[in-house]
């Protein structure tokens, strides 16, 4: 039972939750843009969401850079610039530290939308339950961190990275590398993959709306009524 359920959750269950993040992602553009939003509720306790939102997305933006590069990269590429051991001591402290700024923001947004009755009032059950995933995600992966002090030669972190590796390049045996890994490890890969399954019904799809290309914006002429002063000023388009 222990074997079949390795395969399931550790070679099956990650397409599962990735063809629905893809997808249920389309889908939901192609058919409901209406609810292609994050549904903002900026005007009620502006200050706490403030915080809280900024801290959450410095820190959950930096986790996720951390993730990618960190489970992506073959080891053959690093072991150029750092060892697995430095790589692994780089990652604890620099996802400690953007672990601790997203757990706060996310407790804060938390509270601000269980306390609130206007705020409850104008919420989903999805919006609820994508909180409460987010934070026992977010737990979890703090959780490892001492775990990972334990085993300070990086195997675990190589054993981890290769089984990413094996899942997104259609490789067999990618359950194989997570045997005898740690439990709060395994929770935290299959609370991973069921985030993916459950973005396209969540407010989470208005990350692909990311305003990326307002960074690369294209200046517009402004120019002034009257004669005074003719020369037109630029301005970045809003």
């Amino acid at each position: 039972m222990s074997d079949y359920l390795t395969k399931f959750f550790f070679e099956i269950y990650p397409y599962v939750c990735l063809s629905a993040f893809l997808i249920g992602s389309l889908v939901r553009f192609d058919r409901e843009q209406y609810s292609w939003r994050s549904g903002s509720s900026q005007m009620l306790r502006a200050r706490q969401l403030r915080w809280g939102s900024n801290l959450f997305h410095v820190g959950i933006l930096f986790l996720l850079v951390g993730h990618a590069v960190g489970l992506l990269t073959p080891p053959a590429i690093y072991h150029y610039f750092i060892s697995a051991p430095a790589k692994q001591l780089l990652a604890i402290v620099a996802g400690g530290i953007a672990g601790v700024l997203c757990f706060v923001g996310l407790t804060l947004l938390l509270h601000r939308r269980f306390t609130d009755a206007r705020i409850r009032a104008t919420s989903t059950t999805m919006d609820h339950a994508i909180l409460v995933i987010l934070w026992v995600q977010l737990v979890l992966g703090l959780v490892t961190l001492p775990i990972s002090l334990s085993h300070a030669d990086g195997s675990v972190m190589i054993q981890l990275s290769e089984w990413a590796q094996r899942i997104v390049t259609f490789r067999a045996g990618a359950g194989d590398m997570i045997a005898g890994i740690a439990w709060p490890y395994r929770l935290h890969i299959v609370l991973g993959m069921t985030i993916f399954l459950v973005f396209p019904f969540s407010r989470l799809v208005h990350v692909w709306s990311a305003p990326i290309w307002y960074v690369l914006r294209p200046y517009q002429i402004v120019r002034r009524r009257g004669g005074r002063n003719p020369a037109p000023a630029r301005r970045a388009v809003p």
